[in-house]
């Protein structure tokens, strides 16, 4: 209670001043803040400049699910024929342990190996299309790669995001973070579901820490890839009027509050599903693909998943050709499995080589005709490879320690074959590389400095390759 003689005394300039100032500076902040939030609302894949010229604009990245066996496709070991059906311990030596730890006799390859082309590459016949002159002669063999893990879902992990954890972002991501991509209306990393997601799920096609705007977007092969592609609306224009609300919503929350990149994704995720309705029929649509462009890709073939990873490597073809930055495909379901064969070798690895093979060999030819192949990397790789001896009698296990993958185009230098495995095929000896050396070189095909692609996350310059990384220099052109 006041004193009845008490008079309240106006306040002086220098007062008002001193005890508003934190609010002036509030009101200023907050006028600040509204013009950062809708200056910062861009579309995230917009394209961005490369550290240095690239080779390679974009990425077709051929998921082999399972873990092809080296020694039965591409590494040739005469050794494996010699000692068939010895102990392995007795002939190979000291053996690391084995993920079911069911270790059977020395195994030869089951299949033939031959030089090829004129790089004199080796492979087996279970690739009769790959090993075409015009096709082997393009591709590049890293036949030292190892892995740091003989688990599938570690191992997925691990050679999609870098890090044997989940929640990190995938290769794809880093590449749509770090260079965007050249179309607007489809997303900047798709991933060709033929049927079988990797263990380890779609987080190995996220993009953890990144924002949503890079994440892998799942197309099946089929007319409709994606659901609810169609709109449900009476109208275009009911369509459009709900998108508009929907929109300003979320910009006004942006404008009330600070930049939030999730929410800033979430409203280019809107505006990108809005267009692709557009622009997914159209990729969908081969009526302009010739009957003879589609037998190259293996649409008459017999084998029904032949057909389907012809359609999924048609379809990257025509994503290149949209300038969408990554694109993946994964193995088909049905008729086949993954390269997971710790029982019935030649049964799964032939299914296996006969859903791929000419539907790989038709895309390298393919993108070569058009003019394509220079500007495109294409990459083959499991999770790792599988051990020279047996699993029981007629498999082979988990073998982490020297395994083959290839690349072709994009700044490649085709017929070569770099590392070495041992005698057997069973443990790098020569040049051995890593997973990260793996991305360190696909980034570098693309004008990207693996060291300087970072985002600040959990107090930490974070990167595709983590602290490690080396470009394999052997194999650029």
């Amino acid at each position: 209670m006041h004193c009845r003689r008490f008079q309240n005394q106006p306040m002086s300039r220098r007062d008002l001043l001193a005890k508003g100032a934190m609010g002036f500076g509030g009101v200023a902040l907050q006028a600040l803040l509204a013009e950062q939030s809708r200056a910062s609302i861009t579309n995230p894949l917009a394209p961005k400049a490369p550290h240095f010229v690239p080779k390679a604009k974009n990425v077709i990245f051929l998921y082999m699910d399972g873990g092809p066996s080296q020694v039965d496709t591409f590494d040739y070991k005469p050794m494996l024929k010699k000692y068939h059906g010895r102990d392995p311990g007795e002939v190979i030596g000291k053996l690391a342990p084995t993920q079911f730890d069911s270790v059977g006799k020395v195994l030869q390859a089951q299949w033939d190996f031959k030089q090829r082309g004129e790089s004199g590459a080796w492979v087996s016949e279970l690739f009769p299309h790959l090993a075409k002159k015009e096709v082997i002669d393009e591709i590049a063999f890293v036949k030292s790669m190892t892995s740091n893990f003989s688990e599938h879902t570690f191992a997925n992990y691990f050679l999609h995001t870098g890090s044997p954890f989940q929640g990190r972002p995938s290769m794809g991501a880093w590449l749509g973070y770090g260079l965007g991509s050249e179309n607007e209306n489809l997303p900047g990393f798709v991933v060709l579901n033929g049927g079988l997601i990797p263990p380890g799920g779609l987080d190995c096609f996220g993009s953890g820490f990144l924002p949503a705007a890079y994440q892998g977007s799942v197309f099946l092969p089929q007319d409709q890839p994606i659901a609810n592609i169609r709109p449900g609306d009476v109208s275009s224009e009911a369509q459009k009027r709900k998108l508009d609300l929907l929109s300003d919503l979320d910009r006004g929350t942006l404008a009330e509050s600070m930049p939030d990149p999730q929410v800033e994704a979430a409203i280019q995720n809107y505006e990108t599903a809005y267009r692709m309705q557009t622009a997914v029929p159209d990729l969908m649509d081969l009526r302009g693909e010739s009957d003879a462009v589609k037998k190259l890709y293996g649409f008459d073939a017999e084998f029904k998943n032949t057909q389907t990873f012809g359609l999924q490597c048609l379809l990257a073809r025509r994503l290149v050709e949209r300038g969408v930055r990554f694109i993946e495909l994964t193995c088909p379901g049905g008729n086949g499995d993954r390269w997971d064969q710790h029982r019935k070798l030649v049964d799964g690895h032939g299914k296996n080589c006969q859903t791929v093979d000419q539907p790989i060999a038709g895309l390298i030819t393919d993108l070569r005709r058009l003019g394509l192949l220079d500007s495109t990397l294409v990459v083959w790789a499991g999770e790792f490879g599988r051990t020279p001896f047996a699993q029981g009698s007629d498999g082979r296990d988990h073998n982490p320690f020297g395994f083959t993958v290839w690349m072709a185009g994009g700044g490649v230098q085709g017929g070569l074959s770099v590392g070495e495995t041992d005698e057997w095929g069973y443990k790098a000896v020569q040049d051995r590389y890593e997973i990260h050396d793996l991305h360190a070189t696909m980034l570098h095909l693309l004008g990207v400095e693996h060291t300087k692609s970072t985002f600040r996350f959990s107090g930490r310059d974070m990167r595709l390759t983590d602290v490690h990384g080396h470009v394999m220099k052997e194999i650029l052109a």
